[in-house]
């Protein structure tokens, strides 16, 4: 048996999607009710769902040979695992935002910089040579230059509309993401078979 952590939410949905379109019986996903764990119906497959950053855990851990999250997690949480396969949905980005007709590289004081992701914003800096300040927020974080806490934002965008809606604009496109597919290194070596059966049904379908 192998076990697949599953980011909840609407990785999720493209999964089972995908799953079903492989010839995987995922149907049991579909009115999963509260439940957070599933044995897919024609395969000796089990499905964990779990928040993102927990799915990096799972398999990190090995108590999950398979996870399926977001490109932009991995950059934050992953340290030590195989990524194999780039499932191309989830699509969206990183992007530097902030207030309308504001330059954020203008003057010589040290920027401020909100965001979810303090990892992946000092990476992205420090390959600039640009020196930030970086303050974490948890929360709804195009308030940060609203309030005058942050100059700019990290964020991960999609269509953009919430920042427009908060009188925010890009400032700079950083990293396109997606949901990539991550594997345990024992796992790829001691379910070699079933691990490489189960991506290659799946990377027939993308």
């Amino acid at each position: 048996m192998i076990r697949i952590a599953l980011t909840k939410g609407r990785l999720e949905e493209d999964s089972v999607e995908l799953f079903n379109n492989s010839g995987y019986d995922a149907s049991e996903l579909l009115n999963k009710g509260r439940k957070l764990l599933f044995k897919l119906k024609n395969a000796d497959i089990e499905i964990v769902l779990a928040k993102a950053a927990d799915v990096i855990t799972y398999v990190e851990h090995g108590v999950c040979d398979i996870g399926i999250v977001g490109k932009d997690t991995i950059m934050e949480h992953g340290k030590s695992f195989y990524e194999v396969l780039d499932l191309k949905f989830g699509k969206c980005r990183f992007a530097l935002a902030g207030l309308k007709d504001k330059n954020f590289y203008e003057g010589y004081s040290q920027k401020v910089v909100a965001t979810k992701y303090p990892h992946v914003t000092k990476r992205y800096f420090n390959e600039k040579g640009v020196d930030v300040e970086i303050v974490k927020i948890d929360g709804s974080v195009e308030l940060a230059p609203i309030l005058g806490l942050a100059d700019g934002i990290v964020d991960i965008v999609d269509t953009g509309s919430t920042l427009k809606e908060n009188g925010l604009v890009i400032y700079e496109e950083m990293i396109n993401i997606s949901a990539r597919v991550i594997v345990n290194k024992a796992s790829i070596k001691l379910k070699k078979t079933e691990v490489d059966n189960f991506v290659g049904r799946i990377s027939s379908k993308i």
